[in-house]
């Protein structure tokens, strides 16, 4: 699928759950590309702008969570979703 594609390792307390999720697909919609997550290369992949899908995927701390962008803006798009998590979703957790 992917125009651009990263993989970043999920240390925040919780993982990722409700707000970390929250944070995760808001920015993930402020981009026209297609972006998609896993917790493995193999998939399954789901879209990142689902709430719903984004929190079932019960990403633990520790897990690695793949990212994956297909559009004009998809370089970027990676770029910002792994910051968000390499920043621990901007929290102290």
């Amino acid at each position: 699928m992917s125009d651009a594609q990263s993989s970043v390792l999920i240390t925040h307390d919780v993982g990722l759950h409700a707000r970390p999720s929250v944070k995760l697909t808001k920015l993930a919609k402020g981009f026209q590309s297609r972006i998609e997550i896993a917790g493995s290369e193999a998939g399954p992949w789901i879209d990142a702008k689902s709430i719903v899908k984004v929190m079932a995927l019960k990403l633990r701390t520790g897990s690695r969570m793949e990212l994956a962008a297909e559009g004009e803006d998809a370089t970027a798009a990676v770029e910002a979703l792994q910051g968000l998590v390499e920043r621990n979703f901007d929290e102290d957790g």
